[in-house]
C-alpha cells in the first residue's frame, strides 16, 4: 500500500470529503494507488480516464479551444479537468493530471513533463513537473506528486 494514498485516505474520511480523479497519462494509477487503501470507498467516488482529446472534452468540459491554443499537456487544459471532474464526479475535490511519459521529447515538452492540477469549491492548484526515468518511473512519479497535491489541497482548507 502506498503511504501518501492511505494518508489521503484517512486525512479526507476524517474531514468527511470526497475525492475524484481525471487521470490522462497515469492511465488510471491514481485511482489504482487510492482503491488499494482498506476504507477508500468512503473517499473515492471514481475516476475518468480522458487519454484523448474527445473525453477531455465530452466528459471533463475542457474547451477546445484549451486544447487547441494551450496543448492537453498545460497548465490550463490540467486545471480544466480537475475542474470538470470535481462537477461530473460531484466531489469535493479532483486532482488531474496530464503529462508526456516518454520517451518522446522536445526542449518545450521533455519526456517525463507532467501538469498536476486538484481543484475544490474555492480555488484550484497546479504544479509542473519533469521527472527522471521511464514510462513506469514517470508515471508513478506523477501519481506520487498528484497525491501530494491533494494533500496540500487538504491541509489548506
Amino acid at each position: 500500500m502506498n503511504d501518501l494514498a492511505r494518508e489521503v485516505i484517512e486525512r479526507m474520511t476524517a474531514q468527511g470529503l470526497t475525492l475524484g480523479t481525471a487521470e490522462s497519462t497515469v492511465g488510471g494509477l491514481i485511482g489504482h494507488l487510492l482503491t488499494d487503501v482498506p476504507g477508500s470507498s468512503k473517499v473515492f467516488v471514481g475516476g475518468i480516464t480522458a487519454y484523448h482529446g474527445r473525453p477531455k472534452t465530452t466528459l471533463l468540459n475542457v474547451p477546445v479551444e484549451t486544447l487547441r491554443n494551450a496543448g492537453s499537456v498545460s497548465e490550463e487544459a490540467t486545471a480544466a479537468m480537475a475542474r470538470g471532474g470535481r462537477e461530473a464526479l460531484q466531489v469535493d475535490l479532483c486532482v488531474a493530471e496530464s503529462g508526456i511519459a516518454g520517451p518522446s521529447s522536445n526542449p518545450e515538452r521533455p519526456g517525463g513533463l507532467y501538469w498536476i492540477a486538484v481543484s475544490d469549491a474555492v480555488s484550484d492548484r497546479t504544479e509542473r513537473h519533469v521527472f527522471p526515468g521511464d514510462r513506469e518511473a514517470t508515471k508513478l512519479a506523477a501519481a506520487e506528486a498528484a497525491l501530494r497535491l491533494v494533500l496540500a489541497a487538504i491541509a489548506a482548507r
